[in-house]
């Protein structure tokens, strides 16, 4: 039985490599050695520093020792009998964790495509969360967006909701760097956070006085929410497209009910497992869709790797995430 190598976070603030066993593929599935990885500076930094209401859907799912990692791309290097779709030397995208390498189920991979590079293809994961969250928010051609958070999220949130006819698309945060990166990921106009009365009057003027059809809120952080929602008009569309740490204080009928503001939770589970003839957009035509967008050059996301490390570097490499938070977005594992 072949040995690989995972990472795994043993208690919170602390990163190790652990050994497993791979095995051999059985029938219907293939073995995969990972080619890069991507961190989810969200999820998995929560997981990593353990900042997250001890009786939460968050204490849940993070148990120590916590296998992080969602965004895998290998190269397929067996085939198990019955496969017949993929072949050995093929690049599959998968939601494999930080590991050398694995056996899976063929079925459970998505091929990428000959032109799409594999780092561009790790962002396939979170590619698909925004893709689910953009189509739950309706945006309509011309509607106003506001992106607060501008986060490997909140730029891909900034590239799809201009692709699907935003206008204008306004993009908040704290970090000078981000607000740069987001006029490449298609901002029509940003705005530096921090004084939640200044950004009221910037988006007010932006939008003619009307105020945003759609808030995105992708900080993460639960003492956001009060002030974001306030970004919405009248009607408006309030869009928790973060995992927020702990709960918020919201006053529900000055924010929500007197101005009759929906919101809408787009966690990654509401994707359907399969396509259906009511909501055919499943993870995978999600992920699909993501890679036909970067082959035919209609988007990019290049500008949004800033980070590249060895896998192996992984103790370090989480330790200096977490001390350059808002100078890091795309941060990409290697493993050869």
């Amino acid at each position: 039985m072949s040995k690989g190598f995972r990472l795994v976070f043993p208690k919170p603030k602390t990163v190790e490599i652990e050994e497993v066993d791979v095995g051999e593929p059985g029938r219907g599935q293939i073995l995969v050695e990972t080619e890069c990885t991507l961190i989810s500076t969200g999820t998995e930094m929560t997981a990593y520093t353990g900042d997250f209401p001890p009786r939460s859907f968050w204490a849940e799912y993070v148990r120590y020792p916590f296998v992080p990692g969602y965004s895998n791309i290998g190269r397929v290097v067996e085939v198990g009998e019955d496969v017949t779709n993929i072949r050995v030397g093929d690049i599959v995208a998968s939601h494999m964790p930080h590991i050398t390498s694995f056996v899976i189920d063929a079925e459970k991979v998505v091929p990428v495509p000959k032109n799409v590079g594999c780092e561009e293809a790790a962002f396939s994961t979170i590619a698909s969360i925004v893709l689910n969250s953009v189509r739950l928010s309706r945006i309509g051609l011309g509607e106003s967006v506001v992106i607060v958070g501008l986060g490997p999220l909140g730029q891909l949130a900034t590239m799809f909701s201009r692709f699907s006819g935003g206008y204008p698309v306004i993009g908040v945060d704290l970090s000078d760097k981000r607000l740069e990166i987001a006029l490449k990921s298609g901002a029509n106009r940003i705005i530096k956070g921090g004084e939640w009365d200044k950004v009221y009057g910037d988006v007010r003027n932006m939008t003619k006085g009307r105020m945003a059809d759609v808030v995105f809120e992708v900080t993460g952080n639960p003492k956001v929410i009060p002030y974001a929602i306030r970004l919405c008009r009248e009607m408006g569309r309030f869009i928790v497209l973060s995992s927020p740490r702990g709960p918020s204080l919201l006053d529900f009928h000055d924010e929500v009910n007197r101005p009759s503001r929906v919101i809408i939770g787009t966690h990654a589970t509401s994707q359907p497992s399969v396509e259906t003839l009511v909501y055919p957009w499943s993870r995978r035509r999600n992920i699909e869709l993501f890679f036909d967008l970067l082959s035919e050059r209609l988007i990019d996301v290049k500008h949004l790797i800033t980070h590249r490390f060895n896998w192996d570097e992984a103790g370090e490499v989480y330790k200096f995430i977490l001390e350059n938070r808002l100078e890091t977005l795309g941060v990409i594992l290697r493993f050869k």
